[in-house]
């Protein structure tokens, strides 16, 4: 929460919420790569996150949305399970 120059009682309850949140959901995924197996730490697992990229494709006949996800690299693949559909659905 480092030192923010707000004014207003309002803007400062805002940056105190808007840490917390950011705090909550660092220590959640923190909880989920535990879960999970994966040795790694959050800022390491978002680093490595940042280098995959997701195509969507739309189909233009059938009107369908076609989704690939391209795991590449060997650290791409050590966090492969993040990006499954059904990951999310079981936390």
């Amino acid at each position: 929460m480092r030192p923010m120059f707000h004014f207003t009682p309002k803007r400062i309850d805002a940056h105190v919420c808007i840490c917390f949140v950011a705090y909550k959901v660092y220590k959640e995924l923190e909880r989920i790569l535990k879960l999970s197996n994966i040795e790694m730490s959050v800022d390491k697992v978002l680093s490595i996150a940042k280098t995959v990229t997701t195509l969507k494709i739309n189909m233009p006949v059938s009107g369908n949305t076609m989704t690939k996800t391209m795991i590449l690299t060997s650290k791409q693949k050590s966090i492969e399970k993040l990006f499954e559909e059904n990951f999310w659905k079981t936390f």
